[in-house]
Protein backbone atom coordinates (compact mmCIF):
# COMPACT_ATOMS: atom_id res chain seq x y z
CA UNK A 1 0.00 0.00 0.00
CA UNK A 2 2.39 2.59 -1.24
CA UNK A 3 2.54 5.93 -3.01
CA UNK A 4 2.26 6.48 -6.73
CA UNK A 5 1.46 9.47 -8.87
CA UNK A 6 -1.42 9.52 -11.35
CA UNK A 7 -0.37 8.43 -14.84
CA UNK A 8 -1.74 8.99 -18.28
CA UNK A 9 -3.02 6.17 -20.45
CA UNK A 10 0.45 5.24 -21.73
CA UNK A 11 1.91 4.48 -18.30
CA UNK A 12 2.55 0.83 -19.08
CA UNK A 13 4.68 1.35 -22.22
CA UNK A 14 7.85 2.06 -20.32
CA UNK A 15 7.82 -1.31 -18.57
CA UNK A 16 6.24 -3.67 -21.03
CA UNK A 17 8.13 -5.41 -23.81
CA UNK A 18 6.90 -6.12 -27.32
CA UNK A 19 5.18 -9.28 -26.12
CA UNK A 20 3.28 -7.38 -23.46
CA UNK A 21 5.34 -8.83 -20.60
CA UNK A 22 7.06 -6.91 -17.86
CA UNK A 23 10.40 -7.10 -16.16
CA UNK A 24 10.83 -8.37 -12.62
CA UNK A 25 10.56 -4.91 -11.08
CA UNK A 26 6.92 -4.40 -12.00
CA UNK A 27 5.29 -1.35 -13.49
CA UNK A 28 5.99 1.30 -10.88
CA UNK A 29 9.68 1.30 -9.93
CA UNK A 30 11.01 -0.65 -12.92
CA UNK A 31 14.83 -0.51 -12.83
CA UNK A 32 14.90 2.55 -10.54
CA UNK A 33 15.40 1.87 -6.83
CA UNK A 34 14.94 -1.81 -7.57
CA UNK A 35 17.76 -3.37 -5.57
CA UNK A 36 19.21 -3.30 -2.10
CA UNK A 37 18.23 -4.76 1.25
CA UNK A 38 15.33 -2.34 1.78
CA UNK A 39 13.14 -3.87 -0.94
CA UNK A 40 11.46 -6.34 1.42
CA UNK A 41 11.17 -3.65 4.08
CA UNK A 42 9.27 -1.45 1.65
CA UNK A 43 6.99 -4.20 0.36
CA UNK A 44 3.51 -4.74 1.76
CA UNK A 45 2.45 -7.34 -0.81
CA UNK A 46 2.02 -10.18 1.64
CA UNK A 47 0.17 -8.03 4.17
CA UNK A 48 -2.07 -6.75 1.39
CA UNK A 49 -3.67 -10.17 0.99
CA UNK A 50 -6.56 -8.80 3.02
CA UNK A 51 -7.42 -6.12 0.46
CA UNK A 52 -6.82 -8.20 -2.67
CA UNK A 53 -10.51 -8.51 -3.54
CA UNK A 54 -11.16 -4.91 -2.54
CA UNK A 55 -8.46 -3.75 -4.94
CA UNK A 56 -9.99 -5.71 -7.80
CA UNK A 57 -13.37 -4.09 -7.15
CA UNK A 58 -11.82 -0.63 -6.99
CA UNK A 59 -9.99 -1.36 -10.25
CA UNK A 60 -13.25 -2.46 -11.88
CA UNK A 61 -15.19 0.59 -10.75
CA UNK A 62 -12.42 2.93 -11.88
CA UNK A 63 -12.12 1.22 -15.27
CA UNK A 64 -15.88 1.33 -15.87
CA UNK A 65 -15.89 5.03 -15.04
CA UNK A 66 -12.95 5.71 -17.38
CA UNK A 67 -14.83 3.99 -20.19
CA UNK A 68 -18.05 5.83 -19.48
CA UNK A 69 -16.18 9.13 -19.51
CA UNK A 70 -14.50 8.29 -22.81
CA UNK A 71 -11.05 8.36 -21.23
CA UNK A 72 -10.39 4.71 -22.10
CA UNK A 73 -11.89 2.96 -25.12
CA UNK A 74 -14.61 0.40 -24.47
CA UNK A 75 -12.64 -2.46 -26.01
CA UNK A 76 -9.59 -1.65 -23.87
CA UNK A 77 -11.79 -1.45 -20.79
CA UNK A 78 -13.19 -4.86 -21.70
CA UNK A 79 -9.70 -6.36 -21.94
CA UNK A 80 -8.71 -4.86 -18.59
CA UNK A 81 -11.88 -6.08 -16.88
CA UNK A 82 -11.48 -9.56 -18.34
CA UNK A 83 -7.90 -9.66 -17.07
CA UNK A 84 -9.06 -8.61 -13.59
CA UNK A 85 -11.58 -11.47 -13.54
CA UNK A 86 -8.84 -13.93 -14.43
CA UNK A 87 -6.54 -12.52 -11.77
CA UNK A 88 -9.30 -12.93 -9.18
CA UNK A 89 -9.73 -16.58 -10.14
CA UNK A 90 -5.98 -17.19 -9.88
CA UNK A 91 -5.86 -15.56 -6.46
CA UNK A 92 -3.46 -13.39 -4.52
CA UNK A 93 -0.81 -16.09 -4.45
CA UNK A 94 -0.41 -15.97 -8.23
CA UNK A 95 0.47 -12.27 -8.35
CA UNK A 96 3.91 -11.24 -9.58
CA UNK A 97 6.31 -9.63 -7.17
CA UNK A 98 5.67 -6.00 -6.38
CA UNK A 99 5.84 -3.39 -3.68
CA UNK A 100 2.18 -3.88 -2.92
CA UNK A 101 -0.95 -5.57 -4.17
CA UNK A 102 -1.89 -2.57 -6.31
CA UNK A 103 1.32 -2.64 -8.32
CA UNK A 104 1.21 -6.44 -8.52
CA UNK A 105 -2.31 -6.45 -9.94
CA UNK A 106 -1.46 -3.74 -12.47
CA UNK A 107 1.62 -5.70 -13.48
CA UNK A 108 -0.47 -8.85 -13.88
CA UNK A 109 -2.97 -7.01 -16.08
CA UNK A 110 -0.18 -5.71 -18.35
CA UNK A 111 1.33 -9.17 -18.51
CA UNK A 112 -2.00 -10.51 -19.75
CA UNK A 113 -3.06 -7.87 -22.28
CA UNK A 114 0.03 -5.81 -23.02
CA UNK A 115 0.70 -2.12 -22.66
CA UNK A 116 -2.96 -1.13 -22.78
CA UNK A 117 -3.23 -2.64 -19.31
CA UNK A 118 -1.43 0.42 -18.01
CA UNK A 119 -4.42 2.54 -18.95
CA UNK A 120 -6.23 1.13 -15.93
CA UNK A 121 -4.20 3.49 -13.77
CA UNK A 122 -5.17 6.59 -15.68
CA UNK A 123 -6.34 9.50 -13.51
CA UNK A 124 -5.55 7.93 -10.17
CA UNK A 125 -2.71 7.32 -7.75
CA UNK A 126 -1.96 4.47 -5.48
CA UNK A 127 -2.67 7.00 -2.72
CA UNK A 128 -6.38 7.34 -3.40
CA UNK A 129 -6.52 3.74 -4.60
CA UNK A 130 -5.26 2.27 -1.34
CA UNK A 131 -7.44 4.61 0.71
CA UNK A 132 -10.46 3.32 -1.23
CA UNK A 133 -9.39 -0.31 -0.78
CA UNK A 134 -8.93 0.09 2.98
CA UNK A 135 -12.32 1.70 3.37
CA UNK A 136 -13.95 -0.92 1.13
CA UNK A 137 -12.61 -3.83 3.20
CA UNK A 138 -12.97 -2.16 6.59
CA UNK A 139 -16.68 -1.71 5.96
CA UNK A 140 -17.11 -5.48 5.86
CA UNK A 141 -15.00 -5.97 8.97
CA UNK A 142 -16.91 -3.37 10.98
CA UNK A 143 -20.22 -4.88 9.91
CA UNK A 144 -18.93 -8.26 11.14
CA UNK A 145 -17.96 -6.68 14.45
CA UNK A 146 -21.40 -5.08 14.71
CA UNK A 147 -22.98 -8.50 14.15
CA UNK A 148 -21.16 -9.88 17.20
CA UNK A 149 -22.35 -6.98 19.35
CA UNK A 150 -25.90 -7.78 18.28
CA UNK A 151 -25.44 -11.45 19.15
CA UNK A 152 -24.07 -10.50 22.55
CA UNK A 153 -27.00 -8.18 23.19
CA UNK A 154 -29.38 -10.95 22.23
CA UNK A 155 -27.67 -13.29 24.72
CA UNK A 156 -27.95 -10.68 27.47
CA UNK A 157 -31.61 -9.99 26.68
CA UNK A 158 -32.32 -13.72 26.89
CA UNK A 159 -30.65 -13.92 30.32
CA UNK A 160 -32.66 -10.92 31.48
CA UNK A 161 -35.91 -12.40 30.18
CA UNK A 162 -35.30 -15.73 31.91
CA UNK A 163 -34.00 -14.30 35.20
CA UNK A 164 -36.13 -11.26 35.93
CA UNK A 165 -36.81 -12.66 39.43
CA UNK A 166 -33.47 -14.36 40.04
CA UNK A 167 -32.19 -12.52 43.12
CA UNK A 168 -28.43 -12.09 43.38
CA UNK A 169 -25.96 -10.02 45.38
CA UNK A 170 -24.90 -6.70 43.93
CA UNK A 171 -21.54 -5.09 44.59
CA UNK A 172 -19.72 -1.82 44.67
CA UNK A 173 -15.96 -1.86 45.24
CA UNK A 174 -16.41 -5.66 45.06
CA UNK A 175 -18.09 -5.45 48.48
CA UNK A 176 -21.67 -6.60 49.11
CA UNK A 177 -23.84 -3.56 48.47
CA UNK A 178 -27.50 -4.19 47.62
CA UNK A 179 -29.47 -7.17 46.34
CA UNK A 180 -30.34 -7.08 42.66
CA UNK A 181 -31.25 -9.60 39.96
CA UNK A 182 -29.42 -11.45 37.23
CA UNK A 183 -31.69 -9.65 34.78
CA UNK A 184 -30.66 -6.24 36.10
CA UNK A 185 -26.99 -7.21 35.76
CA UNK A 186 -27.48 -8.50 32.21
CA UNK A 187 -29.34 -5.38 31.11
CA UNK A 188 -26.59 -3.19 32.54
CA UNK A 189 -24.20 -4.77 30.06
CA UNK A 190 -26.79 -4.78 27.28
CA UNK A 191 -26.98 -1.00 27.60
CA UNK A 192 -23.22 -0.68 27.39
CA UNK A 193 -22.96 -2.99 24.38
CA UNK A 194 -25.84 -1.10 22.75
CA UNK A 195 -23.74 2.06 22.91
CA UNK A 196 -20.79 0.11 21.50
CA UNK A 197 -23.01 -0.82 18.56
CA UNK A 198 -23.96 2.83 18.10
CA UNK A 199 -20.30 3.87 18.07
CA UNK A 200 -19.45 1.26 15.45
CA UNK A 201 -22.38 2.32 13.27
CA UNK A 202 -21.24 5.94 13.52
CA UNK A 203 -17.69 4.92 12.61
CA UNK A 204 -19.06 2.96 9.65
CA UNK A 205 -20.73 6.09 8.29
CA UNK A 206 -17.39 7.86 8.03
CA UNK A 207 -15.58 4.81 6.69
CA UNK A 208 -18.19 4.56 3.95
CA UNK A 209 -17.07 7.64 1.98
CA UNK A 210 -15.12 7.39 -1.25
CA UNK A 211 -11.63 8.92 -1.58
CA UNK A 212 -11.24 7.61 -5.14
CA UNK A 213 -10.44 10.35 -7.63
CA UNK A 214 -8.30 12.36 -5.25
CA UNK A 215 -5.25 10.97 -7.09
CA UNK A 216 -1.88 11.54 -5.40
CA UNK A 217 -3.40 14.47 -3.48
CA UNK A 218 -3.91 17.29 -6.01
CA UNK A 219 -6.64 15.80 -8.18
CA UNK A 220 -6.28 15.08 -11.88
CA UNK A 221 -6.55 16.81 -15.25
CA UNK A 222 -8.87 14.10 -16.58
CA UNK A 223 -12.63 14.58 -16.67
CA UNK A 224 -13.43 11.87 -14.13
CA UNK A 225 -16.70 11.25 -12.30
CA UNK A 226 -15.93 10.67 -8.63
CA UNK A 227 -19.57 10.22 -7.70
CA UNK A 228 -19.87 7.42 -10.24
CA UNK A 229 -17.06 5.36 -8.75
CA UNK A 230 -18.44 6.02 -5.28
CA UNK A 231 -21.82 4.75 -6.46
CA UNK A 232 -20.36 1.65 -8.09
CA UNK A 233 -18.49 0.79 -4.89
CA UNK A 234 -21.44 1.43 -2.59
CA UNK A 235 -19.92 4.39 -0.76
CA UNK A 236 -23.07 6.06 0.51
CA UNK A 237 -22.08 7.27 3.95
CA UNK A 238 -24.27 4.89 5.88
CA UNK A 239 -26.78 5.48 8.67
CA UNK A 240 -25.36 8.48 10.51
CA UNK A 241 -25.29 10.64 7.39
CA UNK A 242 -28.83 9.69 6.36
CA UNK A 243 -30.83 11.95 8.64
CA UNK A 244 -33.84 11.83 6.31
CA UNK A 245 -34.37 8.15 7.05
CA UNK A 246 -34.02 7.10 3.42
CA UNK A 247 -33.52 3.43 2.73
CA UNK A 248 -30.18 2.09 1.51
CA UNK A 249 -31.49 1.98 -2.06
CA UNK A 250 -32.22 5.71 -1.96
CA UNK A 251 -28.94 6.89 -0.50
CA UNK A 252 -26.69 8.84 -2.81
CA UNK A 253 -22.97 8.46 -3.29
CA UNK A 254 -20.72 10.17 -0.75
CA UNK A 255 -17.15 11.25 -1.48
CA UNK A 256 -14.37 12.75 0.59
CA UNK A 257 -14.51 16.14 -1.09
CA UNK A 258 -11.00 17.56 -0.74
CA UNK A 259 -8.51 15.56 -2.81
CA UNK A 260 -5.67 16.03 -0.33
CA UNK A 261 -7.89 14.90 2.52
CA UNK A 262 -9.13 11.96 0.42
CA UNK A 263 -5.67 10.57 -0.26
CA UNK A 264 -4.02 11.11 3.09
CA UNK A 265 -6.54 11.06 5.95
CA UNK A 266 -6.80 8.01 8.19
CA UNK A 267 -8.99 9.39 10.95
CA UNK A 268 -11.65 6.90 9.91
CA UNK A 269 -9.23 4.13 10.88
CA UNK A 270 -8.58 5.70 14.25
CA UNK A 271 -12.28 6.20 14.95
CA UNK A 272 -13.02 2.57 14.13
CA UNK A 273 -10.18 1.30 16.31
CA UNK A 274 -11.28 3.55 19.17
CA UNK A 275 -14.85 2.25 18.92
CA UNK A 276 -13.55 -1.32 18.90
CA UNK A 277 -11.34 -0.58 21.90
CA UNK A 278 -14.31 0.81 23.79
CA UNK A 279 -16.24 -2.36 23.04
CA UNK A 280 -13.27 -4.46 24.15
CA UNK A 281 -13.27 -2.56 27.44
CA UNK A 282 -16.95 -3.37 27.90
CA UNK A 283 -16.22 -7.02 27.16
CA UNK A 284 -13.34 -7.04 29.62
CA UNK A 285 -15.50 -5.78 32.47
CA UNK A 286 -18.24 -8.29 31.69
CA UNK A 287 -15.72 -11.11 31.48
CA UNK A 288 -14.28 -10.12 34.85
CA UNK A 289 -17.75 -10.20 36.43
CA UNK A 290 -18.51 -13.66 35.06
CA UNK A 291 -15.08 -14.96 36.11
CA UNK A 292 -15.81 -13.78 39.67
CA UNK A 293 -19.33 -15.20 39.53
CA UNK A 294 -17.93 -18.56 38.43
CA UNK A 295 -15.43 -18.47 41.29
CA UNK A 296 -18.24 -17.94 43.79
CA UNK A 297 -20.49 -20.59 42.31
CA UNK A 298 -23.05 -18.12 41.03
CA UNK A 299 -22.77 -19.28 37.44
CA UNK A 300 -21.55 -22.39 35.63
CA UNK A 301 -19.88 -21.85 32.28
CA UNK A 302 -20.40 -24.37 29.53
CA UNK A 303 -17.56 -26.80 28.96
CA UNK A 304 -17.33 -25.31 25.47
CA UNK A 305 -16.11 -22.07 27.03
CA UNK A 306 -13.94 -23.57 29.76
CA UNK A 307 -10.83 -25.67 30.12
CA UNK A 308 -9.18 -27.85 32.72
CA UNK A 309 -5.74 -28.09 34.23
CA UNK A 310 -3.00 -30.24 32.79
CA UNK A 311 -2.25 -31.52 36.29
CA UNK A 312 -5.30 -30.79 38.49
CA UNK A 313 -8.17 -32.90 37.12
CA UNK A 314 -10.86 -31.22 39.25
CA UNK A 315 -10.31 -27.79 37.73
CA UNK A 316 -12.76 -26.00 35.45
CA UNK A 317 -11.23 -22.75 34.37
CA UNK A 318 -12.95 -19.80 32.62
CA UNK A 319 -10.05 -19.51 30.18
CA UNK A 320 -12.01 -18.12 27.25
CA UNK A 321 -13.29 -15.21 29.29
CA UNK A 322 -9.80 -14.55 30.62
CA UNK A 323 -8.67 -14.15 27.03
CA UNK A 324 -11.69 -11.95 26.29
CA UNK A 325 -10.58 -9.81 29.22
CA UNK A 326 -7.07 -9.59 27.82
CA UNK A 327 -8.18 -8.43 24.36
CA UNK A 328 -8.90 -5.02 25.86
CA UNK A 329 -5.14 -4.63 26.17
CA UNK A 330 -4.62 -5.56 22.53
CA UNK A 331 -7.25 -3.06 21.43
CA UNK A 332 -5.85 -0.30 23.61
CA UNK A 333 -2.42 -1.00 22.10
CA UNK A 334 -3.97 -0.67 18.65
CA UNK A 335 -5.35 2.76 19.52
CA UNK A 336 -2.02 3.87 20.94
CA UNK A 337 0.02 2.47 18.05
CA UNK A 338 -2.23 3.98 15.40
CA UNK A 339 -2.44 7.33 17.17
CA UNK A 340 1.32 7.50 17.47
CA UNK A 341 1.82 6.56 13.82
CA UNK A 342 -0.60 9.25 12.65
CA UNK A 343 0.54 11.93 15.09
CA UNK A 344 2.34 14.79 13.42
CA UNK A 345 2.15 13.46 9.86
CA UNK A 346 2.15 16.34 7.38
CA UNK A 347 -0.30 16.35 4.51
CA UNK A 348 -0.40 14.72 2.06
CA UNK A 349 0.82 11.13 1.66
CA UNK A 350 3.63 9.70 3.80
CA UNK A 351 4.89 6.13 3.74
CA UNK A 352 4.17 5.84 7.47
CA UNK A 353 0.58 5.16 6.47
CA UNK A 354 1.64 1.76 5.15
CA UNK A 355 2.20 0.74 8.77
CA UNK A 356 -1.01 2.29 10.09
CA UNK A 357 -3.54 -0.10 8.63
CA UNK A 358 -2.16 -3.16 10.42
CA UNK A 359 -3.38 -1.78 13.73
CA UNK A 360 -6.92 -1.65 12.39
CA UNK A 361 -6.87 -5.19 10.98
CA UNK A 362 -5.40 -6.70 14.13
CA UNK A 363 -7.80 -4.83 16.39
CA UNK A 364 -10.96 -5.60 14.45
CA UNK A 365 -10.04 -9.28 14.22
CA UNK A 366 -9.23 -9.61 17.93
CA UNK A 367 -12.26 -7.69 19.20
CA UNK A 368 -14.70 -9.37 16.82
CA UNK A 369 -13.55 -12.81 17.93
CA UNK A 370 -13.66 -11.83 21.61
CA UNK A 371 -17.17 -10.43 21.22
CA UNK A 372 -18.34 -13.60 19.50
CA UNK A 373 -16.87 -15.77 22.27
CA UNK A 374 -18.42 -13.59 24.97
CA UNK A 375 -21.84 -13.91 23.34
CA UNK A 376 -21.54 -17.68 23.28
CA UNK A 377 -20.31 -17.90 26.87
CA UNK A 378 -23.22 -15.81 28.14
CA UNK A 379 -25.79 -17.67 26.05
CA UNK A 380 -24.71 -21.10 27.32
CA UNK A 381 -24.01 -20.30 31.00
CA UNK A 382 -26.23 -21.66 33.79
CA UNK A 383 -27.19 -19.33 36.63
CA UNK A 384 -27.30 -21.07 40.03
CA UNK A 385 -30.48 -19.52 41.39
CA UNK A 386 -30.35 -21.16 44.82
CA UNK A 387 -26.78 -20.07 45.46
CA UNK A 388 -27.53 -16.56 44.23
CA UNK A 389 -30.59 -16.26 46.45
CA UNK A 390 -28.70 -17.53 49.49
CA UNK A 391 -25.96 -14.98 48.95
CA UNK A 392 -28.19 -12.04 48.00
CA UNK A 393 -28.41 -10.75 51.58
CA UNK A 394 -24.75 -11.17 52.46
CA UNK A 395 -23.03 -8.30 54.22
CA UNK A 396 -26.35 -6.76 55.32
CA UNK A 397 -26.99 -5.80 51.71
CA UNK A 398 -30.56 -4.75 52.53
CA UNK A 399 -29.33 -2.00 54.87
CA UNK A 400 -30.00 0.77 52.36
CA UNK A 401 -33.57 -0.42 51.95
CA UNK A 402 -34.11 -0.22 55.70
CA UNK A 403 -32.64 3.28 55.80
CA UNK A 404 -34.91 4.30 52.93
CA UNK A 405 -37.90 2.90 54.80
CA UNK A 406 -37.06 4.89 57.93
CA UNK A 407 -36.59 8.04 55.85
CA UNK A 408 -39.93 7.46 54.14
CA UNK A 409 -41.51 7.36 57.61
CA UNK A 410 -40.19 10.74 58.68
CA UNK A 411 -36.65 10.26 59.94
CA UNK A 412 -33.99 12.43 58.30
CA UNK A 413 -32.05 10.14 55.95
CA UNK A 414 -28.75 10.90 57.72
CA UNK A 415 -30.27 9.85 61.04
CA UNK A 416 -31.64 6.69 59.45
CA UNK A 417 -28.23 6.05 57.88
CA UNK A 418 -26.54 6.36 61.28
CA UNK A 419 -29.07 4.07 62.95
CA UNK A 420 -28.64 1.30 60.39
CA UNK A 421 -24.85 1.68 60.47
CA UNK A 422 -24.88 1.13 64.24
CA UNK A 423 -27.10 -1.92 63.77
CA UNK A 424 -24.75 -3.33 61.13
CA UNK A 425 -22.02 -3.61 63.75
CA UNK A 426 -24.12 -6.10 65.68
CA UNK A 427 -26.04 -7.99 63.01
CA UNK A 428 -28.46 -7.75 60.14
CA UNK A 429 -31.78 -8.48 61.81
CA UNK A 430 -34.63 -6.69 63.54
CA UNK A 431 -33.15 -7.10 67.01
CA UNK A 432 -29.96 -5.30 65.95
CA UNK A 433 -32.02 -2.47 64.47
CA UNK A 434 -34.18 -2.22 67.61
CA UNK A 435 -31.10 -1.96 69.80
CA UNK A 436 -29.61 0.69 67.50
CA UNK A 437 -32.87 2.67 67.63
CA UNK A 438 -32.61 2.94 71.41
CA UNK A 439 -28.96 4.04 71.09
CA UNK A 440 -29.54 6.63 68.35
CA UNK A 441 -33.15 7.71 68.88
CA UNK A 442 -33.66 6.90 72.55
CA UNK A 443 -36.84 4.99 71.77
CA UNK A 444 -38.18 1.89 70.07
CA UNK A 445 -38.03 1.46 66.32
CA UNK A 446 -41.76 0.73 66.40
CA UNK A 447 -42.39 4.37 67.33
CA UNK A 448 -41.44 5.30 63.78
CA UNK A 449 -42.17 2.35 61.53
CA UNK A 450 -44.26 -0.81 61.40
CA UNK A 451 -42.06 -3.76 62.45
CA UNK A 452 -43.60 -5.88 59.65
CA UNK A 453 -42.46 -3.33 57.09
CA UNK A 454 -38.94 -3.52 58.53
CA UNK A 455 -38.96 -7.30 58.24
CA UNK A 456 -40.00 -6.96 54.58
CA UNK A 457 -37.20 -4.47 53.96
CA UNK A 458 -34.71 -6.95 55.40
CA UNK A 459 -35.77 -9.60 52.88
CA UNK A 460 -33.65 -9.46 49.68
CA UNK A 461 -36.54 -10.39 47.37
CA UNK A 462 -38.86 -7.79 48.88
CA UNK A 463 -36.05 -5.25 48.81
CA UNK A 464 -35.56 -5.80 45.07
CA UNK A 465 -39.29 -5.68 44.40
CA UNK A 466 -39.49 -2.30 46.12
CA UNK A 467 -36.87 -0.77 43.83
CA UNK A 468 -39.22 -0.12 40.94
CA UNK A 469 -37.90 3.25 39.87
CA UNK A 470 -37.11 3.57 36.18
CA UNK A 471 -34.10 1.42 35.37
CA UNK A 472 -34.25 -0.40 38.69
CA UNK A 473 -34.11 -4.15 39.40
CA UNK A 474 -37.78 -4.72 40.28
CA UNK A 475 -39.41 -7.12 37.80
CA UNK A 476 -41.77 -4.43 36.44
CA UNK A 477 -38.88 -2.02 35.92
CA UNK A 478 -36.85 -4.76 34.28
CA UNK A 479 -39.70 -5.53 31.90
CA UNK A 480 -39.72 -1.92 30.73
CA UNK A 481 -35.95 -2.09 30.16
CA UNK A 482 -36.37 -5.36 28.29
CA UNK A 483 -38.90 -3.78 25.97
CA UNK A 484 -36.49 -0.96 25.18
CA UNK A 485 -33.62 -3.41 24.67
CA UNK A 486 -35.66 -5.57 22.29
CA UNK A 487 -36.78 -2.57 20.25
CA UNK A 488 -33.26 -1.20 19.98
CA UNK A 489 -31.85 -4.60 19.07
CA UNK A 490 -34.41 -5.09 16.32
CA UNK A 491 -33.75 -1.61 14.93
CA UNK A 492 -29.99 -2.16 14.88
CA UNK A 493 -30.38 -5.58 13.28
CA UNK A 494 -32.51 -3.97 10.58
CA UNK A 495 -29.93 -1.22 10.11
CA UNK A 496 -27.10 -3.69 9.72
CA UNK A 497 -29.18 -5.74 7.28
CA UNK A 498 -29.89 -2.63 5.27
CA UNK A 499 -26.20 -1.74 5.13
CA UNK A 500 -25.29 -5.24 4.00
CA UNK A 501 -28.05 -5.07 1.41
CA UNK A 502 -26.70 -1.78 0.10
CA UNK A 503 -23.21 -3.26 -0.31
CA UNK A 504 -24.57 -6.35 -2.03
CA UNK A 505 -26.68 -4.23 -4.36
CA UNK A 506 -23.64 -2.10 -5.25
CA UNK A 507 -21.58 -5.23 -5.90
CA UNK A 508 -24.26 -6.63 -8.19
CA UNK A 509 -24.64 -3.30 -9.98
CA UNK A 510 -20.89 -3.10 -10.58
CA UNK A 511 -20.86 -6.69 -11.85
CA UNK A 512 -23.65 -5.82 -14.24
CA UNK A 513 -21.68 -2.86 -15.58
CA UNK A 514 -18.54 -4.96 -15.94
CA UNK A 515 -20.48 -7.57 -17.89
CA UNK A 516 -21.32 -4.90 -20.47
CA UNK A 517 -17.64 -4.79 -21.40
CA UNK A 518 -16.33 -8.34 -20.95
Amino acid sequence: MTEESAHDGDSGRRSAGADGGTDDEGVVRRDRFSGGPARSFLSSLEADHRIFEADLEVDRAHTVMLAEQGIVADDVAGQILTALDAIEVDGHGSLPDGEDVHEAIETAVIQRIGTDGGKMHTARSRNDEVAACIRYRLREDVLAAIETTLALRESLVTVADEHAETIMPGYTHLQPAQPTTAAHWALAYEGAVRRDTDRLLAAYSRINESPLGGAAFAGTTFDIDRERTAELLGFDGGPASDASGNSAEQRSAVIVENSMDAASSRDFLLEAVQALSTHATTLSGMAEDVIIFANRGFVDLSDDYSSTSSIMPQKKNPDTLELVRAVAGDAAAGVQGLTTTLKGLPRAYNRDLQRATTYAWETVDAVTEASEVAAGAIATADWNEQVLAAEAGEGFSTATGVADLLAANGLPFRTAHELVAVAAENGADYDALESAAHDVLGESLAAHVDPAAVEDALDPAASVASRDSRGGPAPDAVERQLESARESLAADEDERGELIGALEAAHEALRSEVNEYV
